[in-house]
């Protein structure tokens, strides 16, 4: 239904920007992944640190074994040892025994463990100080040295491990370029496997989405929400899932339930509404009747004045319960869905020209005008019949005698257009969007003076929709009401 007097609802804009639940999740992997290759890094760097420290000691060791057996090398033999990154001084051993040397020792129970002649030397890492923070430079002029007092000398063995630490950099940094691509290819692959785990909470909010688009919802569904739902139930429908604190993801499924619980709030308080509403309507006609009854049962049966006025008023509100009743077995029928409409090709201004007949017998009072050009739609005849009757049963209630009702039938695009329009009394703007309301009534005193329930626009509203199709209104006080009925066109006419 379209109004002139509704506003279309503006879209909401988030002003806060939440993490997406996926890129959250996939930081968390991206980072525990990170802490793992830090951790296997920092390892192999002790790894082979003790490695380095291991063969330091062991060719130290085997140095000095050499130097025992063989005495010290000579000037020329020097030059070979630098092929095996150790180089060997003689210290004075006077003065290596009176001053301190800088250093550290080996604790006593380790010493077993290391060459004998080694094990209780001197240990000294020299990383020579200048060039800043130049970790590459200070690793070319690194060295490894043991004091080792061998008969009557000291001599300084020391271990340059520049060739090895080279070796060792270039593994790790290899490792490290490894784990950075594992690390780049882990970002999409993750975010694909998150979102795949998270497929059935997608669905499921889309499910419940669906669900809250739904005309109506069978009790069957209700129930099944009802048990999956312990904490709302009918006194507490007012009950929602906070977003706050949700994830993008979690949120639409929240948003969807939400969207739910607000039609099924409406349906729910719209059903409370309509049973007592047609409570009301029925009390009515019955009140009057058994108060009819009783007229009769006391004066009635020997004054002929009372016995027809008894008659005529019980026939009048039997025959109005008749149409009640009976429009509300429609609108059931219509809200389980169980009425089968017989579809069919029909020209639709041959069927408003023949509604705008029948009512011409039986209304004499208002003047008729009619505009009706040939569209074909594809529908229930019967029912399209019946909306457009109760448009203009109520343009007669509301227009005062001797003005026009007037007829229109024509193509709006691919839409059918039938209009019924008036001189009556019109539609105050707020009341314009309830108009189509289950036993809505703009005027109480006038809608039980002129008759009807209050139902005749909802049915209308039903049939329009179920074909389809869509009402618009527009209206004013004092002026008169056109109420349109647009339907689609039948598909071979459209072009």
């Amino acid at each position: 239904m379209k109004t002139e007097s509704s506003l279309r609802p503006s879209q909401s804009f988030r002003s806060k920007l939440k993490f997406s639940i996926i890129w959250k999740l996939n930081f968390k992997l991206f980072l525990r992944l990170l802490i793992i290759f830090f951790n296997l890094n920092l390892g192999l760097v002790l790894v082979s640190a003790t490695g380095l420290f291991v063969y330091a000691e062991r060719t130290i060791g085997t140095t000095a074994e050499k130097i025992t057996e063989f005495g010290e090398p000579q000037d020329t033999a020097q030059n070979w040892l630098d092929l095996s990154d150790i180089s060997i001084s003689t210290l004075n051993r006077l003065s290596s025994l009176t001053e301190e040397q800088e250093g550290f020792h080996l604790p006593h129970d380790l010493r077993p463990y290391f060459p004998s002649l080694t094990a209780s030397g001197v240990r000294k890492i020299n990383l020579p100080e200048g060039e800043g923070f130049n970790l590459w430079w200070k690793i070319q002029h690194l060295t490894y040295s043991v004091t080792v007092p061998i008969d009557n000398k000291v001599y300084l063995i020391a271990y340059h491990p520049q060739k090895a630490c080279q070796i060792v950099l270039l593994m790790l940094g290899l490792v490290m370029l490894v784990e950075f691509l594992l690390l780049l290819g882990n970002i999409s692959k993750s975010a694909r496997l998150i979102r795949h785990t998270l497929l059935p909470i997608e669905q499921l909010a889309e499910a419940t989405r669906s669900l809250s688009h739904e005309n109506a919802f069978s009790p069957e569904v209700l129930r099944d929400l009802a048990g999956k739902l312990d904490n709302i139930n009918a006194t507490r429908l007012d009950t929602r899932i906070s977003l706050s604190e949700t994830q993008s993801e979690l949120q639409s499924l929240a948003e969807a339930i939400n969207s739910m619980l607000d039609r099924i709030n409406a349906s729910y308080r719209s059903q409370i509404r309509f049973v007592s509403d047609a409570s009301h309507e029925l009390r009515t006609p019955i009140s009057v009747i058994q108060g009819y009854a009783n007229l009769l049962d006391r004066w009635g049966k020997k004054d002929e004045k009372i016995l027809q006025e008894g008659i005529d008023a019980i026939k009048n509100e039997t025959a109005n319960m008749k149409t009640l009743v009976e429009q509300l077995l429609f609108l059931a029928r219509g809200d389980n869905n169980t009425m089968t409409l017989q579809m069919e090709r029909f020209e639709l201004s041959a069927l408003a020209e023949e509604v705008l007949r029948e009512t011409q017998m039986i209304d004499e009072g208002h003047e008729y005008a009619s505009s009706l050009s040939p569209v074909y739609i594809h529908g229930d005849k019967a029912l399209i019949k019946q909306a457009t009757r109760i448009l203009i049963d109520n343009a007669i209630k509301y227009t005062p005698a001797g003005r026009e009702i007037s007829l229109q039938v024509g193509r709006d695009g691919n839409f059918a257009r039938l209009t019924v329009q008036d001189e009556g009394i019109g539609i105050v703007p707020e009341a314009v969007p309830h108009i189509f309301d289950r036993f809505f009534r703009t005027d109480e005193s006038r809608a039980r003076a002129t008759g009807g329930s209050g139902l005749g626009l909802s049915i209308a509203k039903w049939i329009t929709e179920r074909h389809g199709g869509h009402l618009e209104v527009l209206s004013r006080v004092d002026v008169g009401t056109r109420i349109s009925i647009l339907l689609p066109v039948a598909s071979e006419e459209i072009s």
